[in-house]
């Protein structure tokens, strides 16, 4: 799973990416700098969602890798781009009272034998923030993945491959419910002849995602619309301690 993923991520290329890359001079990436409204994004994409007009604390509690002004077209194009999308993360100007956190390198859950990246990361923001919210959907491979902090609580986690569901923590939430996102398990009828057995998951889609991000905090593809002045926000490349890595075996 972690190989496929890993694999078509490398190999997204969105229409955005092609559209609104930054230019690249003389093998030196320019990212523009000029201030610019909110460009929408979250097909194929994953984010964070946090309640802070602090963009630069934000940056801070992140530790990205040698971050720089960019505006949104140049920082949502960035992200979207088949080489700079790999390893790079926009943190964007706030919009209303959320600061959005974008790119495929941000950590993300891929099951039990490999050490969890993403708790931590949504813990230590949650620290110093009191709603941080996680979101992944690649409908390519059918990965979902949404989960929230609040007040430095883990209230929900989940995410769900073409293997079932991978991360299943905290109570569905009355958002979810309301989308009809629900995990069924059947209890006490594995040794039953005719009947599968374990659990009945009705699977998200995209849509589910973004809707669910619409009522936990902003949908992003509808970012463009927001009543917000012209800013800069800030990218940088992701610090390694986000890389996958499997988990060590134990004598």
């Amino acid at each position: 799973m972690l190989i496929t993923l890993a694999i078509l991520l490398s190999l997204t290329v969105a229409i955005a990416g092609c559209i609104l890359a930054p230019r690249i001079r003389e093998r030196r990436v320019v990212f523009d700098a000029t201030p610019d409204r909110p460009v929408p994004f979250g097909l194929k994409m994953a984010w964070l969602a946090i309640r802070t007009r602090d963009t630069a604390r934000v940056l801070d509690v992140l530790g990205l890798v040698n971050p720089r002004p960019c505006n949104w077209n140049s920082g949502i194009g960035s992200v979207y781009d088949d080489h700079l999308g790999e390893n790079h993360i926009f943190v964007s100007p706030p919009v209303d009272e959320w600061t959005f956190v974008v790119g495929l390198a941000l950590p993300y859950p891929v099951g039990p034998r490999f050490v969890d990246k993403c708790t931590p990361l949504l813990l230590e923001l949650g620290r110093q923030f009191p709603d941080v919210q996680y979101f992944f959907s690649y409908p390519l491979i059918d990965f979902f993945a949404w989960a929230r902090v609040r007040d430095g609580n883990l209230v929900r986690a989940f995410a769900i491959s073409e293997e079932g569901a991978i991360w299943n923590k905290g109570k569905i939430t009355p958002e979810e419910r309301g989308l009809g996102l629900k995990l069924f398990e059947l209890r006490g009828v594995r040794g039953r002849k005719g009947d599968a057995g374990g659990e009945i998951i009705l699977y998200p889609t995209e849509e589910h995602v973004l809707r669910l991000a619409s009522r936990w905090s902003l949908d992003p593809t509808r970012l463009e619309a927001a009543p917000v002045p012209a800013g800069l926000g800030y990218i940088g490349a992701a610090p390694a301690k986000w890389n996958p890595e499997l988990m060590r075996k134990t004598a």
